[in-house]
């Protein structure tokens, strides 16, 4: 069961980020008012929340997902793909060891994005991209083999329109996955897939909060099969995060 969530606001340049998206510009206004509902969603499925103030060095900041991976055993510092980001992972150091004994990093040359990694129980999926290489990629999967979980490799970087692994993936519980092009991969055979369509590909990044899940807004026939599985769905906007290539994930840090 989570207990607990890291999350940092937007930063008033957030604008400044990186975006391959093609939505034009966030309104900051408005993603504050996204963030706050964000942040109460989680409240709402019981977790407490670390609230991290904005920090205009970093623009992308507020996707703090990005910044570490966090086991039930350990936490792991991420080393992100973009330069511009790895400013924000030293301060995220100190955030975690108020609750992790144990904590390890991504050292050069790898490189790696929590975004890329998907818990699914005691398998990891470790997505291979733009911002994690293979051999951040290694790092990884020797950490959590040293404290005794799987982890699978997913080449993502020839499939379009997907910048970090969870942005077509998420685990539900069990063996069930939500998938959108991803969905006839090898690594994904004897799972119990439900498969996420063009239309709403966006929707493949929800995130499952205890007994909750929490999915984008704007998805009516995910949302129904979810609801159909016996799901209770928590639908938030996230217009402007989308716009940032962000996601539902991608703003907080869970354990």
């Amino acid at each position: 069961m989570l207990r607990n969530a890291i999350v940092r606001l937007p930063s008033p340049n957030f604008a400044a980020g990186l975006t391959t998206a093609g939505l034009g510009p966030p309104v900051y206004e408005r993603a504050l008012e996204q963030h706050d509902r964000y942040c109460a969603a989680l409240e709402q499925c019981g977790l407490a929340l670390t609230r991290l103030e904005p920090d205009a060095r970093f623009p992308d900041g507020t996707f703090v997902e990005d910044d570490a991976v966090l086991t039930p055993r350990c936490a792991i510092l991420a080393r992100p793909g973009a330069a511009s980001r790895r400013g924000e992972v030293d301060p995220m150091r100190e955030v975690l060891g108020r609750s992790f004994t144990k904590i390890r990093a991504i050292e050069p040359p790898g490189t790696m994005d929590g975004g890329d990694i998907c818990e699914a129980g005691e398998r990891y999926f470790i997505g291979i991209s733009r911002r994690t290489n293979e051999e951040g990629a290694a790092q990884l999967a020797g950490f959590l083999r040293d404290e005794g979980f799987a982890s699978t490799f997913v080449d993502i970087r020839r499939t379009r329109g997907i910048l970090h692994l969870k942005s077509g993936i998420a685990c539900l519980g069990g063996r069930l996955v939500l998938i959108d092009a991803l969905a006839e991969r090898e690594e994904f055979r004897g799972w119990d897939v439900i498969r996420v369509e063009e239309p709403e590909s966006y929707g493949a990044n929800c995130v499952q909060v205890n007994d909750r899940v929490l999915l984008a807004a704007g998805h009516p026939v995910l949302e129904q099969a979810l609801a159909a599985l016996g799901y209770s769905i928590l639908a938030l906007e996230m217009s402007e995060y989308r716009k940032m290539d962000g996601g539902l994930s991608c703003l907080s840090l869970r354990f």
